[in-house]
């Protein structure tokens, strides 16, 4: 698939132009607004969606809006549905990702500003219908990135200018009571342009179900989610703007039938578990306000934002209390206030340097209003009449980080960029970390290029993911928790190394990358409740590795991918948050490395798409995996069975005269129907089953005007 995107090259220069979308008006010169520390792109991988970036000389996957439109579903793909397309990302439960072994860890900007991750576990707050393109960085990072460090999922989005005066509406539907409607309007005037879009969906399949059946029991969700995107150039070298994102998003949890009740209630000792009405409420809101401009030879962006997060789960108060012998109604929130400042000046014909600082303040509320059952000094139930223990706390959290960097042009064919970055959080204590990066970028041939890197890492713990139970307020009752450890998450601290090599044979470029991750502190989450919320905990070290393969072809009317990734991540002796743990799975990882839950040995995705005329298109993608973890004889011991999941889709535009152009786009989503197993509810921090998609068949409707 040709996706046109940056690639690897040493010729450097802050000379192109920040965006896309500038265009001559009426009474001034073309505005001269440029990209912060761009380098300029001459090298012959420039067109593929594989290749290095020229930023940063860590490995790039790009997939932009040409490729999400190839995607079966189309613009109306989940935003982590389309980042599943990349290398090295194994898809787990409640939307959840994983990218080279690491559980979440994923760093979120959209036109280069960090918008702070939301509380939500699988409520997607981003919209695919926003996105011009989206890069997916990993590797062996350079010193302006950092905090969230397992992939940056860069996202440029669409603009008002770029696209000229217009709008959009359509819907999509289909299997399972899908619904989606959505609706964008865009455009320029002299020097303002805007971007706005909206969409509502509908379904009965809004979380894994947790059983094999085509028919989840209690699943269905709403989501409404907008975006909008408001600019102004003050002058030819100087734009500002406004970014803004809300969603709302409301879930059933889909019911597992023929459980057996393990506690009395009053007078009630059976519940039917296929009648449970439990539901979660998720919001989030964002808004960024960023200058971009020029001060002599300087590039600079400096952005202040605000992201809102919340989260509600509402249980069903006699059947969690008599399946779980505990029914907590959470309500969690996250605000953070953020700051961030990057700036470009280059140093003569071979060099730029590139420094910046970000603050982030974040306060984080959370209440937990249980109802449990009063334990005999045995364990066992000792009334059926429960007792409510309301458990509340407010964390704040502090993050200070500032980088320096150097990329330096050695001759024609060597690109040396090395730095040194320091990072500081605080919380409930405080810690910090100096990192040097280093990566090297080799121009062998116009068709081949090496690159290695080396990173240390310091990541803290997400602050909303990191729970504060008040342990003792249980003592004697059915949620009663063991007094064990060090309950509050650490930092993690990592040395990261990267080797790759990209090559291209005409329209085939290919790419080998291997990588190896050494970690102190190494942290992992998990889900401990009834809710569809992760908690952070720490393994005292881990072990991650692995190698990823990838192929990009491009020619006529054909284009296709593929990817293909092995990898291993372990991890021994939990550190933190123990309580969350049965006493005999501490007592083996004291001193045994055990699989990550998380762990997948082996995942693929791959894709074509063939043209058969201007108007009709035909394509298909899958995606492979052998498996996540489960018990066996040891914690995570064993892997699910390996799954195939196979999506086609067929596109064709019908003309309406002089009314232009109705697109069209049936998809098959998992059209050999077959049922496969994410999760199994065994296993290190693992909640409940969950499985993968039936077969649904679904039209998408769309009208530019």
């Amino acid at each position: 698939m040709n996706r046109p995107l940056l690639a690897a090259s040493l010729a450097l220069a802050l000379a192109a132009p920040a965006f896309a979308d500038n265009t001559t008006t009426a009474a001034t010169a073309p505005p001269q607004v440029r990209q912060l520390g761009t380098v300029d792109v001459s090298g012959a991988l420039d067109r593929s969606r594989n290749a290095l970036s020229p930023d940063t000389g860590s490995s790039q996957y790009v997939i932009d809006e040409k490729a999400i439109q190839q995607l079966p579903l189309g613009a109306s793909t989940p935003l982590n549905q389309v980042v599943l397309q990349a290398p090295g990302v194994v898809q787990d439960s409640y939307g959840g990702l994983h990218v080279r072994g690491d559980h979440a860890n994923l760093q979120y900007r959209i036109n280069g500003v960090i918008i702070p991750e939301s509380i939500a576990g699988f409520g997607q707050a981003l919209d695919a219908r926003t996105v011009e393109t989206v890069k997916l960085l990993d590797g062996a990072l350079p010193a302006q990135y950092g905090l969230r460090t397992a992939a940056v999922v860069d996202i440029t989005t669409k603009s008002g200018r770029q696209l000229g005066d217009g709008g959009s509406v359509g819907v999509t539907g289909g299997s399972f009571g899908m619904l989606n409607p959505n609706a964008s309007l865009w455009g320029s005037n002299d020097r303002w342009s805007f971007f706005f879009t909206a969409n509502y969906l509908q379904s009965d399949v809004g979380v894994e179900n947790p059983t094999s059946s085509r028919r989840p029991i209690h699943d269905r969700t709403h989501q409404v989610k907008g975006f909008g995107d408001v600019s102004y150039l003050i002058d030819d070298d100087t734009r500002l703007s406004l970014l803004f994102g809300v969603s709302n998003n409301r879930f059933h949890i889909p019911n597992n039938p023929g459980q057996s009740p393990q506690f009395g209630y009053l007078d009630t000792v059976y519940f039917d578990s296929a009648r449970l009405d439990e539901r979660q409420r998720e919001n989030t809101r964002f808004g960024v306000l960023s200058l971009q401009g020029k001060l002599g030879a300087t590039d600079y962006q400096v952005s202040l934002g605000q992201r809102y997060s919340s989260l509600q789960f509402i249980p069903d108060l006699v059947g969690d209390l008599m399946f779980n012998g505990v029914a907590s109604t959470i309500d969690r929130s996250n605000r953070a206030s953020t700051l961030q400042a990057d700036f470009a000046t280059p140093l003569g014909d071979n060099h730029t340097l590139r420094y910046g600082v970000y603050g982030s303040f974040e306060r984080a509320p959370s209440r937990n209003d249980a109802y449990v059952f009063p334990t005999d000094a045995t364990g066992n139930q000792a009334s059926t009449t429960p007792i409510l223990i309301a458990d509340g706390n407010r964390l704040t959290a502090r993050t200070w980080s500032a980088y320096l960097q150097d990329e330096w042009s050695i001759g024609d064919k060597l690109t040396v960029n090395y730095g040194l970055r320091g990072d500081r959080y605080h919380a409930f204590r405080t810690e910090s970390q100096l990192s040097p990066r280093l990566g090297l970028v080799y121009q062998a041939t116009d068709s081949t290029v090496l690159h290695a890197g080396y990173s240390r890492y310091f990541t803290p713990p997400a602050t909303e993911a990191i729970t504060t139970t008040n342990i003792e307020k249980f003592d004697g009752t059915t949620n009663a928790l063991p007094h064990a450890g060090d309950n509050t998450p650490l930092s993690e601290r990592s040395d990261y190394f990267d080797v790759g090599v990209q090559q291209q044979f005409g329209p085939l470029t290919l790419g080998l990358d291997t990588y190896y991750r050494k970690v102190r502190r190494l942290q992992d989450e998990g889900q401990f409740g009834a809710a569809l919320v992760y908690s952070t905990f720490n393994y005292a070290k881990g072990r991650i590795k692995g190698v990823e393969f990838t192929a990009n072809y491009d020619s006529g009317p054909f284009s296709a991918y593929f990817n293909l990734a092995a990898s291993q991540a372990i991890g021994s002796r939990v550190i933190t948050s123990q309580y969350h743990f049965d006493p005999g799975d501490l007592a083996y990882l004291a001193d045994h490395y055990i699989f990550l839950d998380h762990d997948q040995a082996y995942s693929s995705s791959g894709g074509l798409s063939y043209t058969l005329s201007d108007k009709t298109r035909v394509g298909a993608d899958y995606l492979f995996g052998s498996g996540l973890r489960k018990n066996g004889r040891v914690p995570n011991g064993a892997s699910l069975p390996a799954y195939f999941q196979l999506n086609l889709s067929l596109a064709h535009d019908f003309s309406w005269g002089h009314l232009g152009d109705l697109h069209t786009q049936l998809a098959v989503i998992n059209a050999l129907d077959r049922s496969y197993e994410l999760r199994d509810g065994s296993g290190i921090g693992v909640g409940a089953p969950q499985f993968g998609p039936r077969r649904g068949v679904y039209l998408s409707l769309q009208k530019d005007f």
